[in-house]
């Protein structure tokens, strides 16, 4: 074979590879919610995995530079792209690829960003060509990324008609907004609200975690008919100006903030940044409902007082708070001070329920006008988000905690202590989890304290994965806590039903779609 022919193979090696490697990344970037930077995050974290990544990596981008001499040296990098990282396949097995529009549109833009960068140097001639291919199948992530950041005043532009449609039918509609955010206790929170509202209102909640611009404009789109009272909706976010858009539209009556915690603190840098963005939520509301067991909204309440805004103070500790909740000993005691009224009513699973959260709700239902009587009789029947704290039966007769959904310290320390109330006297208690992300600096910290306060609860911990299994090995090993480990969470469920029986009780806390090492 001659060398153009050689040149040629390689080049078009490079494009086959290249075409496999974004199956992965784009996959990566549709659960990662679209945001640029995070197909190269996950691509670091993914070569970083191992020794074999390592060395693979480092081989691939070695090939690619060695193939501006000896294009043959391509073939590494294009092998590289094919098969890793290692443990990463091009097929899904939780988080499968979605051919919906926007990635349908984030491919082709991937596509041009490739052909960009293979036109430039094709005017070099076909030799830096195919060294540009070489370089672009190690660097897909990269490649994606640059699309990302292309792609988002287009997909802006077009979810703009979806967002006017939603105000126009909020404002024919005319429903009294709730907005809930949070840290979390978002999603549970919102339940309560729906249900203590629901025998004086009709009443539509946001969906799942439908909790961005496009998921709320779909949510009042497809859901808010005509009648409703009540629109309770869940507002997320990466950063800040997100929630202060949605409220433009979304404009919300009573705002409410439920906590301030370390989630998303890799992506927003401290929770000083994490408190102004949810802060957003408060500015045109007519009340503020925050949990003031939280610092940082302690000091937001005192701010909202001197405003003259109409506020709720929501605790499970302050006296003083305007609704007080706890939870002992089967019941939920609730304390208003606004209506003077005290409610004592039997949590049908209290170990369950987070009085703060509880707090909140009471105090937009109470807000709203909901009579105290009718609040009283409906906290005997608190849902039950999916996916938190659930307790139920496995085959084998031991109990099941699933708090899959769960991925912060507090629902973490909750989940423990429910854990130790089940099972028998001798039971095996067994904790299955991949650990905690998005914690930014404290991450490692906060899965080393979870393993260690298992192992004042747990008789062994299951660790899945790769991402946090250091810091959940140490924590494990500062306890005394027999620890093994498990590739993925169908391994380690395999492994609790085989070790478990009748009596004994199993915590499955936070799951990791398979993006994550």
């Amino acid at each position: 074979m001659n060398s153009r022919a050689l040149e040629v193979v390689v080049l078009c090696a490079s494009l086959v590879a290249i075409g496999l490697a974004y199956l992965r990344w784009l996959r990566v970037a549709q659960r990662e919610h679209y945001l640029a930077g995070s197909t190269t995050k996950f691509a670091r974290r993914w070569w970083l995995a191992g020794a074999i990544n390592q060395v693979a990596f480092f081989a691939a981008v070695v090939g690619a530079v060695i193939s501006a001499w000896y294009a043959v040296a391509a073939f590494m990098p294009v092998l590289v792209a094919v098969m890793g990282p290692f443990g990463f396949g091009l097929r899904g097995r939780t988080s499968k690829l979605a051919w919906t529009g926007r990635l349908r549109r984030l491919a082709t833009t991937s596509a041009i960003v490739l052909a960009i960068v293979l036109g430039v140097a094709g005017i070099f001639g076909l030799h830096p060509a195919l060294t540009a291919g070489a370089m672009a199948a190690v660097a897909a992530p990269v490649l994606v990324d640059v699309a990302l950041a292309l792609a988002r005043p287009v997909e802006s532009r077009l979810l703009a008609p979806y967002v006017a449609k939603a105000s126009k039918r909020l404002t024919a509609v005319s429903p009294r907004v709730v907005a809930i955010t949070g840290s979390y206790g978002k999603t549970t929170t919102k339940g309560y609200v729906a249900h203590l509202v629901g025998a004086t209102f009709s009443v539509v909640a946001s969906p799942a975690s439908f909790n961005n611009t496009a998921g709320l404009a779909r949510a009042v789109n497809e859901h808010l008919g005509s009648g409703t009272g009540v629109f309770v909706a869940e507002m997320g976010t990466y950063g800040q100006g997100e929630i202060r858009d949605m409220c433009q539209w979304a404009r919300p009556e009573i705002a409410m903030i439920t906590a301030i915690g370390p989630v998303h603190l890799e992506r927003m840098g401290s929770l000083e940044r994490i408190a102004e963005a949810k802060a957003e939520i408060l500015a045109g509301a007519r009340v503020a409902i925050l949990n003031v067991d939280y610092p940082l909204l302690e000091e937001l309440a005192q701010k909202i007082e001197e405003s003259g805004k109409s506020l709720w103070r929501c605790s499970c500790r302050e006296p003083r708070a305007d609704v007080r909740v706890t939870v002992e000993e089967g019941k939920i005691h609730v304390l208003a001070n606004h209506l003077e009224a005290e409610m004592d009513v039997f949590a049908h699973a209290s170990p369950e329920v987070e009085p703060g959260n509880v707090a909140c709700a009471v105090a937009a239902a109470l807000s709203l006008g909901v009579p105290p009587e009718v609040v009283e009789a409906r906290l005997g029947a608190l849902p039950v988000a999916p996916h938190r704290r659930n307790i139920g039966r496995n085959g084998s007769g031991a109990w099941v905690i699933d708090d899959t959904y769960n991925a912060n310290p507090a629902g973490a320390a909750s989940a423990l202590a429910l854990l130790a109330t089940l099972g028998d006297k001798d039971a095996k208690r067994v904790v299955v989890t991949p650990g905690m992300v998005e914690l930014g600096v404290l991450q490692a910290r906060e899965n080393a304290n979870f393993a260690a306060r298992a192992g004042e609860v747990a008789s062994e911990l299951c660790v899945v994965g790769r991402t946090n299994a250091r810091a959940l090995l140490a924590g494990a090993r500062a306890a005394g806590l027999p620890a093994r480990r498990a590739r993925n969470r169908q391994l380690a469920v395999g492994w609790a039903a085989a070790e478990l029986g009748d009596g004994d009780a199993v915590l499955y806390e936070n799951d990791l779609p398979d993006h994550y090492p």
